[in-house]
């Protein structure tokens, strides 16, 4: 019979897991709105998109942290083994528990890829959802600090109200990408599950998937006159960059009409493409796409959880760089 420190500890942490699995209000994750932020639609985009990651992942997680924790703790007699089960468990039980769920409800393989198939468009169509509010959001963020330093330079606000100004809009701005991060830990979580499923339904597993596409090798290259770089493949998106003619910088395929380009600084941004004649030729697509196969969803799945995170990457190189957050000397 388990001790009552056993027990007392495998109720602590069912409980644990029951308080984990609460969802908190949005106004406890993004703050209350104060009528100042001009950006607040956009915000309230992202962190909406942010509650469907979190629906499925804890619940596989808690029942796999609950089983290792009795496991851990009847082989040690401890409530130490008990959480230290609980760990062990919960990573396992997370990344498992969705491929286990498909084998319970799919006759066969071929049900399983369906569902896979199923499950895949959903994921993707919402990574969509969460890249595109945070690629508006940051955008917003980065115009609003534009205005800001243009009015400054024109003589239309003083410096000091402008430097505030920036400040609060930066401050904002590491606000959100928190929020992002906090959204990413769940999308990685999901991914954990995919990728365990990957390994198991797919001849090869997960490594094959990212052999069967592979990104373009970044072309090293000169624009041929001075470009400003976008935050977004969209002219009217917030200047992150300026290229000077003959400045080497690395690029990437972008939409069209666009080439990637990142900066010395590491800084990603969108420029013309007729500005970078030399890369044009040299460089295919850059993501897998169009398949509607089990393999072809499974390769952009990762492709869209890989993208979102070099884009939180990306806003965090921006922010503490400060170039667009502080004025001109």
């Amino acid at each position: 019979m388990a001790s009552r420190p056993l027990l007392r500890a495998t109720a602590l942490l069912t409980a644990t897991m029951m308080l984990a699995g609460c969802v908190t209000t949005q106004a406890g994750r993004i703050g209350s709105d104060d009528g100042r932020d001009v950006c607040r639609q956009y915000l309230v985009a992202l962190d909406s998109t942010g509650d469907y990651y979190g629906e499925d992942i804890l619940q596989g997680a808690a029942v796999g942290a609950l089983g290792g924790a009795v496991v851990g703790g009847l082989a040690s007699r401890s409530w130490q083994g008990a959480l230290i089960g609980a760990a062990v468990g919960g990573a396992t039980g997370a990344a498992v528990g969705y491929y286990a769920a498909l084998q319970r409800q799919a006759r066969d393989q071929a049900g399983i890829f369906a569902q896979m198939s199923s499950d895949l468009s959903r994921e993707n169509a919402q990574l969509d959802r969460t890249q595109v509010a945070f690629d508006q959001l940051s955008d917003c963020r980065l115009r609003t600090a534009q205005t800001v330093r243009d009015a400054v330079k024109d003589g239309r606000l003083a410096r000091d109200v402008g430097q505030a100004q920036l400040a609060e809009i930066r401050a904002r701005f590491q606000g959100d990408i928190q929020v992002a991060q906090r959204i990413n830990q769940n999308i990685t979580g999901r991914g954990a599950q995919f990728d365990s499923a990957f390994d198991n339904a797919i001849p090869g597993g997960k490594a094959s998937v990212v052999a069967s596409y592979r990104r373009p090798q970044p072309v090293r290259v000169a624009p041929r006159r001075a470009v400003v770089v976008k935050y977004r493949p969209d002219a009217g998106s917030a200047d992150v960059a300026q290229i000077n003619a003959r400045e080497v910088v690395t690029t990437r395929p972008g939409p069209a009409g666009f080439v990637q380009v990142e900066t010395a600084s590491g800084v990603r941004g969108y420029a013309p493409a007729d500005a970078f004649p030399a890369a044009r030729g040299r460089q295919q697509a850059a993501s897998p796409e169009g398949g509607s196969d089990v393999r072809s969803l499974a390769a952009t799945n990762i492709s869209r959880r890989d993208n979102f995170s070099e884009s939180i990457g990306n806003a965090e190189r921006l922010a503490a760089a400060g170039g667009g957050f502080e004025l001109a000397g």
